[in-house]
């Protein structure tokens, strides 16, 4: 299915009355997740790991562990090449308890070519407040690979970044009592006034004491008070809430890749776009000249430059006024417009302010 015909299909009235719970509509205000991270070893790498004389740092870890371990290590020359320090970083979700484990992500930040078996020894992962929040250890998930000659060489994906699936044990909780909010504030993730009065009105219509409240186009307040319920009792209870939300008539366009976006409100101008080939080709015909009888010069190379300019028929189309995304498709798609050209045309109708949409490159 090519890119045009799969923008016809998105301007389908079914599309434009999707309903979508709320949950996926809004976060909570203060649930949320919490960086963490923190400064480790790799160990156990057949040959990958770094060069201790180009990672000093490496070697300094090292030695600390080991004398921590009870193994004096000063004054000592030893060169391992099976150990590669790492930045370890993950998540801590929100109301996690001490016990529970949650996955990180090992990076080298040496000059180790490969983390591929190895194993970290624990790490403590601390929080924007320099506490321990949790520690880390386990072997390493690496989904990349790398191997080579003294020739040639091929490397898929990342081997020197790898991830360890459950790896981290959470030794402490963030504070935060959900059980006393006597108000919480949904915060929007595509702020919009009228999605948000669309959950005010939705969220009044199931309580008596209209216990909602729209206090911008992002934010909409509800006293847990007024409805009788406990706050988590609340949230599973309106979490699954169906809406239809409102946005911004967007257009999004990747320039790489050619892939092309548009929402189901864009609006075009009476507009005519013309599309239309022009073919210059140059064809080099050098022509030898050879010296006159009887003389002594050489035979002459003369370079002779052939241009020849084809201009296609462009093919035009015209576009009323108030125009929807299918129009323009179909417009665009009797042209037989190629996506990289249909981005260049939609950036010149919002240049010349026939399109009524948010225009989004990336």
């Amino acid at each position: 299915m090519s890119i045009a015909s799969g923008l016809a299909l998105m301007a389908s009235p079914a599309w434009a009355q999707t309903q979508v719970r709320l949950k996926d509509l809004v976060d909570v205000e203060g649930v949320r997740g919490n960086d963490l991270i923190g400064y480790g070893l790799v160990i156990g790498l057949n040959g990958t790991g770094d060069t201790l004389r180009n990672s000093p740092y490496t070697e300094e870890a090292l030695a600390s562990l080991l004398e921590r371990l009870g193994v004096n290590v000063q004054d000592e020359q030893f060169r391992p090449d099976n150990v590669a320090a790492v930045i370890v970083t993950g998540v801590l979700p929100p109301f996690a308890r001490p016990g529970s484990r949650l996955d990180i992500q090992v990076s080298s930040i040496g000059d180790a070519s490969s983390l591929q078996g190895g194993m970290l020894v624990m790490t403590p992962l601390l929080g924007a407040d320099n506490e321990v929040y949790a520690v880390a250890q386990g072997p390493v998930v690496v989904s990349g690979f790398g191997a080579g000659g003294q020739a040639a060489g091929i490397q898929q994906g990342t081997p020197t970044l790898a991830t360890v699936p459950g790896g981290a044990r959470i030794e402490r909780s963030v504070p935060f009592e959900f059980s006393d909010m006597s108000v919480i504030r949904l915060a929007l993730r595509d702020p919009d006034f009228t999605t948000a009065q669309r959950i005010e009105q939705e969220l009044n219509g199931r309580f008596l004491d209209a216990p909602a409240r729209m206090l911008d186009s992002g934010t909409v307040e509800l006293d847990a008070r007024a409805t009788g319920m406990a706050p988590a009792s609340l949230m599973a209870s309106i979490e699954r809430m169906l809406l239809t939300p409102d946005q911004k008539a967007r257009v999004v366009i990747d320039q790489r890749s050619g892939t092309i976006v548009l929402g189901q409100d864009v609006r075009i101008e009476p507009v005519a776009v013309a599309q239309g080939a022009l073919t210059i080709k140059v064809t080099e015909r050098p022509i030898a000249v050879p010296a006159a009888p009887f003389t002594n010069a050489d035979t002459v190379v003369v370079p002779r430059t052939e241009i020849e300019v084809v201009q296609g028929g462009a093919n035009i189309i015209g576009i009323g006024g108030g125009a929807t995304l299918r129009d323009l498709v179909e417009g665009l798609n009797a042209l037989n417009v190629a996506p990289r050209d249909m981005v260049e045309i939609l950036e010149a109708l919002k240049a010349a302010g026939a399109l009524h949409a948010e225009l989004i490159l990336q």
